[in-house]
């Protein structure tokens, strides 16, 4: 061709074979992301006839774990994580620290270095919060007291691995790496001066982030989706993740991983998160695909034959290990054997944090590329085997219930502890009710509902035109519009009363009825007192948003435009009615004079 098209050459035969894998995957009720993985393998530089650029899959890989990222810290709820918190944080902590010991020392037995071994331990120590997810989803089991403390153990063991790839460049040197570039990392200065730099600048960096993103990033974002325009709003999603995570880079030098999970977890507390999140799911998907073909393409198949030592070695302790040290935990914790059970089959994997990890050991020179084959055949292996770890879960916990004296020993002298933690889950599900029905106003479907004349809109426009109405609120008695007032704001009734005062006659309006639109259709002021009679609710358009959707949706603005014209009639009416009522009283009275 008279052009080069590697990059396309690569996004095609990942997708391509990722798609059949992944297909095929799940046909055989595996996660698609073994299929994925196995696509890499198949187009890997290890592997005869079928070589993609690398290098090219490999930055395409970068963006993959920015926006993987980014979903962690969309979906992260400190709420949920702090409900767990009495088993999930000194659990998941417990844990990690003793299968990362046990893995460094599994490493230096090979001859690896201390570093290298650490590097290893701790890829080996986590699990794939993707895959447990499946699981949980496969037996409607995520709304469980078990299923919840299991998905925050994962959580917690992510954002020890976020830790991780912060503080792991400025220990590298110490551990016996390389810093890439030829830079000297924390060898001119000391580990602890290092250690602590990076720790200032993610401290500031942080600090930056979640004292002004919340107050702009959201702001934004609102903005863009008050447009209506989808490619505008993913697009913003976007930029605000891939652009935070290049940022923190460039100018507080820590990771690009950091950075989009701090831009996730800012959004998360917008209430277009779930928009943010839908919107971008498509983007992270594609992605996250090509990041795991990528991992796949360094994998070695012959580590397999050259070292089933090694790799038997480290499926022990991802499918046993692990399992053994969490259950030995949760128990010592005083928690039932159910959950610990649990937990252990949650744990039997190892997933995406662990390539990103391996990845970044391998770029330091920490681990040797044969790690990162021996992590690979390890989460290929565990992760397909994971359902069978449910299901001896399921089974070993069916034995515990049905034998009366395990149930007394092992469930029912621990159930206070796990009804502790439900009973957080429930305090917490509720206040994040509490806290979606303030920021609440309608869903597309109640506003048609409450307020027929939109009912001529698609439902994104609906959406679009919920995002110009602000909730608004008024007790009995309350005054809302003033007579001779400027015209500000528009009111849509979704619950309560109000008395429109008007030329001497008083009218009620309810619910699905609107007010304050004729001053803004004449750009006259007020020529109406409303008071609320009821604890009232509305919805309001203010000038700019009125004339704005006027604007956008002609049919709504005819309906108004119509109404507020009646209405100008209705009360010419009355007025001229009430006048010549007080003439024909005046008619009426007696003239002094007794006739």
């Amino acid at each position: 061709m008279p052009h080069d098209v590697t990059l396309i050459a690569t996004f095609a035969v990942g997708f391509v074979l990722a798609f059949i894998f992944g297909y095929i995957a799940n046909r055989l009720r595996l996660p698609p992301l073994v299929g994925y993985l196995i696509a890499g393998v198949v187009i890997g530089v290890f592997t005869p006839d079928l070589v993609a650029n690398a290098a090219i899959a490999g930055q395409l890989a970068e963006i993959g774990v920015i926006l993987l990222m980014f979903g962690v810290g969309l979906h992260f709820s400190v709420a949920d994580l702090m409900a767990v918190r009495r088993i999930a944080i000194p659990g998941a902590v417990g844990q990690i620290g003793i299968a990362t010991a046990i893995g460094t020392a599994m490493a230096m037995l090979w001859g690896w270095t201390l570093g290298a071994g650490i590097v290893l331990g701790l890829c080996l120590s986590v699990a794939s919060t993707v895959v447990l997810l499946k699981a949980l989803e496969e037996r409607n089991a995520i709304q469980t007291t078990n299923g919840r403390v299991a998905v925050g153990w994962l959580i917690v063991e992510d954002l020890a691995m976020v830790l991780v790839l912060v503080l792991l460049p400025a220990l590298a040197e110490a551990l016996g790496g390389t810093v890439p570039g030829g830079g000297h990392g924390g060898a001119d200065h000391g580990v602890l001066v290092s250690l602590g730099i990076t720790l200032v600048k993610v401290a500031a960096f942080g600090a930056i982030v979640l004292t002004v993103g919340p107050r702009v990033m959201p702001w934004i974002l609102r903005q863009v989706a008050r447009t209506g325009s989808r490619e505008l709003f993913t697009l913003s999603v976007l930029a605000l993740s891939v652009g935070i995570a290049y940022g923190s880079a460039e100018l507080f030098g820590v990771s690009f991983a950091l950075g989009a999970f701090f831009a996730g977890v800012v959004l998360n507390e917008s209430d277009l998160s779930h928009k943010a999140a839908t919107n971008s799911l498509p983007l992270q998907d594609a992605f996250a695909v090509l990041f795991f073909v990528s991992v796949g393409m360094l994998f070695d198949p012959t580590i397999v034959v050259r070292e089933p030592m090694m790799l038997a070695a480290v499926l022990l302790l991802i499918l046993i290990g692990k399992s053994i040290i969490a259950l030995g935990v949760v128990m010592v914790m005083g928690f039932p054997l159910s959950t610990g059970i649990y937990v252990a089959a949650a744990l039997a994997q190892v997933g995406e944090f662990s390539f990103i990890l391996a990845g970044l050991g391998i770029a330091y020179g920490l681990m040797p590329p044969e790690g990162l084959s021996l992590i690979l055949a390890g989460a290929l292996i565990s992760i397909t085997l994971n359902q069978f770890a449910f299901v001896v879960a399921d089974g070993l916990n069916g034995v515990v219930g049905s034998r009366p004296r395990l149930r007394e020993r092992f469930e029912e002298a621990h159930a206070a502890r796990l009804a502790q933690v439900a009973a957080d889950l429930e305090v917490a599900r509720a206040r994040a009710e509490e806290r979606a029905a303030a920021h609440r106003t309608l869903s597309p479907e109640e506003l048609v509902d409450h307020f027929p004349m939109f009912g001529s809109l698609a439902p994104e426009q609906r959406e679009v035109v919920l995002l110009h109405l602000q909730p608004h609120a008024a007790q009995p008695g309350e005054r809302i519009i003033h007579r001779g007032d400027e015209a500000d704001a528009a009111y849509f009734i979704s619950a309560g009363e109000v008395e429109v005062s008007v030329g001497g006659q008083h009218i009620r309006l309810g619910p699905g009825n609107f007010f304050g639109e004729m001053a803004l259709v004449s750009g006259q002021p007020r020529s109406a007192d409303v008071t609320a009679l009821d604890y009232s609710r509305f919805l309001k358009l203010t000038t700019g948003d009125f004339d704005e959707i006027l604007r956008r949706y002609p049919d709504i603005r005819a309906q108004i435009v119509d109404q507020a014209a009646k209405r100008e009639e209705m009360n010419r009416l009355r007025a001229e009615q009430a006048v010549e009522a007080a003439k024909g009283a005046l008619g009426d009275e007696p003239d002094g004079t007794g006739r």
